[in-house]
């Protein structure tokens, strides 16, 4: 049996469509449209600190920052794991934006899920890892800071 073209492109789009709507189910518009559109991905090649933790999942998370006037100017993230650990760090990074270094350490895994709105339960783990990223990348920072201040 051969399958023509068209035939082959409408499986195509219902594979694409069923895709869709089951992230959406998952993640709500909001992390649906992030899912769809990603911010903040990539390593920041100028920032100021960074720290990568690998989870208890096994995803990997490195979380970047830059500062000006001791807040958050830039901010990044690189995983290797899941859409919902891309997610949890996208608006993770988002998030860090324009805070100062305390402000940072108060964002935790419940403000970053608040944020997306709707997210799968057994995946919550991914905002805890991209929050204590972020932590660790700020504790770095302020590392670094005390040793230049010396």
């Amino acid at each position: 049996m051969n399958m023509s073209d068209d035939d082959f492109e409408k499986i195509v789009q219902q594979i694409q469509n069923q895709a869709f709507d089951d992230a959406r189910n998952a993640y709500g518009e909001k992390g649906f449209e992030r899912w769809r559109n990603p911010k903040y991905g990539g390593v920041l090649e100028d920032a100021d600190c960074s720290a990568s933790i690998t989870g208890g999942c096994g995803d990997t998370m490195t979380i970047y920052l830059k500062f000006t006037n001791e807040r958050v100017s830039a901010a990044s993230y690189v995983t290797d794991g899941c859409a919902s650990s891309g997610l949890c760090g996208s608006f993770t990074a988002e998030l860090a934006l324009n805070r100062t270094a305390e402000q940072c350490f108060e964002l935790s895994g419940a403000d970053v899920l608040e944020t997306i709105g709707v997210f799968p339960e057994a995946e919550r783990h991914c905002a805890d890892l991209s929050s204590q990223t972020l932590h660790e990348a700020v504790n770095n920072y302020l590392i670094d800071r005390s040793k230049r201040i010396r």
